[in-house]
């Protein structure tokens, strides 16, 4: 099998991986450990609805891609590609069902109390919030985007061949 090097798009996403697994943590509180039921094939069917579990999964997902991108782990083309197409439905669905937890758990009352006359937030605390929230959906795409470029820069590196990574 041809060798070539990993292309720095690929190498690049390190830092993506590490905030993408910190930012599904905090979103969906996932715990250090998680156990999965193997008693049977048909055992997984409702943890596999759960959004908690989900992201678990992903999470495990951006460990092995992490490895990956190491420099001086050899894999193959077709291992990464692999890999970010795992991730990818969970990635599409996070910031989505993150901003729907955070609404459900929301007391709005509280927060149009909150509200002065003009529409505006009584504390900059609040307006604060909403923007640190902001900030984690852009840099949650922003590194979502990355592995997408990431895997088309290991598709064009290779011709669309299965080759190792060095």
């Amino acid at each position: 099998m041809d060798e070539i090097p990993k292309p720095r798009e690929l190498l690049a996403i390190r830092g993506a991986t590490e905030d993408l697994f910190a930012l599904l943590r905090k979103w969906f509180a996932v715990p250090n450990s998680v156990t999965l039921n193997l008693r049977a094939v048909d055992s997984a069917v409702a943890e596999l609805g759960e959004p908690r579990l989900v992201m678990a999964m992903a999470m495990r997902k951006l460990q092995a891609l992490h490895l990956l991108t190491t420099p001086g782990i050899v894999t193959t083309t077709d291992v990464v590609l692999t890999v970010i197409q795992d991730l990818e439905r969970a990635l599409l669905q996070a910031p989505a069902m993150h901003l729907r937890d955070t609404a459900a758990a929301t007391d709005w009352d509280a927060a149009l109390a909150a509200l002065d006359p003009t529409g505006e937030p009584d504390e900059p605390a609040a307006a604060d919030k909403a923007t640190a929230g902001d900030d984690d959906i852009a840099l949650f795409r922003s590194h979502h985007a990355a592995l997408h470029n990431a895997a088309r820069a290991v598709l064009h590196a290779s011709d669309g061949r299965i080759r190792r990574l060095v």
